[in-house]
């Protein structure tokens, strides 16, 4: 029984397995892994540990027992920057931004069907411009694409208002609960929440008659004014008139998915969303990094999400 460590799984119990190119090879009992006598794996192994495996630097440098500064050198020589991808065919695009610290994130589109990334930009602040890009980067290498799927930054809806644009339902009903709150206190209020919370369990027709009819019931209670020190008179619930105007200007968007040419477009973007949080969990092990190394990992973490797609 061989005494060096599998490199995958850490398990002592390797045997020999043979020589290949004039050197000895082993075999895990454990998991099956054949490797060669060297104290490091391949570069492919190695970033598998410390990315999907969530091995930290130290956990890797006492596997291999070798300081933490190889590790460090060697992850550093393993190239990782992201080239957006030849595209063809056609379908429909989830576009969303995320961020994990100030002046740190990226925009990306991805298609809905299979999670393929179409397009990834390292960016610090979203921007209309950066959008924009996106979309024309996606269409120039040759993909068409049937419709968006985005969140609610109002400028977007004007900017691609030629296109089939879905508002992600998911996000509406977020947007209305930060101006209701979780648990509001006033009937209206608990109305329109119960509204939007079904939202994914109604259709056009019946979710528009069922917002007028709130807005005829609770009129009263909308146009209600109160008067203020300095004399003016304002609406006495300004966070309920908001959360109503904002229903009011994304609801020709919330319904897009169900229109006749939109067959198979998702009515939210959970597509994209999933590996957000995914790569923030990885991010948040690997706590410390530097902006470069940063980039690096990202750009791997959806080369090998696109590998599976």
């Amino acid at each position: 029984m061989h005494r060096s460590k599998c490199p995958v799984c850490g398990s002592a119990h390797t045997v020999k397995n043979g020589v290949r190119y004039g050197r000895q090879t082993y075999r895990c009992s454990d998991c099956g892994y054949q490797f060669r006598n060297d104290r490091l794996p391949s570069d492919e192994t190695l970033w598998k540990l410390y990315q999907e495996n969530k091995q930290t630097v130290s956990e890797l440098a006492a596997l291999f027992s070798v300081s933490p500064s190889t590790i460090k050198r060697r992850l550093r020589s393993i190239t990782g920057e992201w080239r957006q991808p030849p595209l063809k065919g056609a379908g429909f695009v989830h576009l969303d931004a995320t961020y994990w610290g100030r002046n740190s994130g990226l925009l990306l589109a991805m298609y809905s069907r299979t999670g393929q990334v179409l397009y990834l930009s390292f960016i610090k602040h979203e921007s209309a411009s950066d959008y924009v890009g996106a979309v024309e980067s996606i269409e120039r290498r040759g993909y068409v694409i049937k419709g968006l799927v985005i969140d609610g930054t109002k400028s977007l809806f004007r900017l691609f208002g030629g296109r089939r644009i879905q508002m992600c339902q998911f996000h509406m009903r977020q947007i209305i609960r930060r101006y209701l709150r979780q648990n509001p206190r006033l009937l209206a209020a608990r109305d329109l929440k119960a509204l939007t919370d079904g939202l994914c369990q109604t259709d056009e027709a019946a979710f528009i008659h069922d917002f007028q009819a709130w807005k005829d019931k609770w009129r009263d209670t909308l146009e209600r004014r109160t008067t203020c020190k300095d004399g003016k008179r304002r609406y006495r619930h300004s966070r309920l008139r908001s959360a109503m105007h904002s229903l009011e200007y994304y609801l020709p968007y919330l319904f897009t998915f169900r229109k006749e040419d939109c067959e198979g477009m998702p009515n939210t973007n959970n597509k994209i969303e999933g590996p957000f949080t995914d790569l923030k969990k990885n991010l948040n092990t690997h706590s410390g990094m530097g902006d470069t190394n940063r980039k690096r990992f990202v750009s791997r973490f959806f080369e090998a999400l696109t590998r599976c797609s």
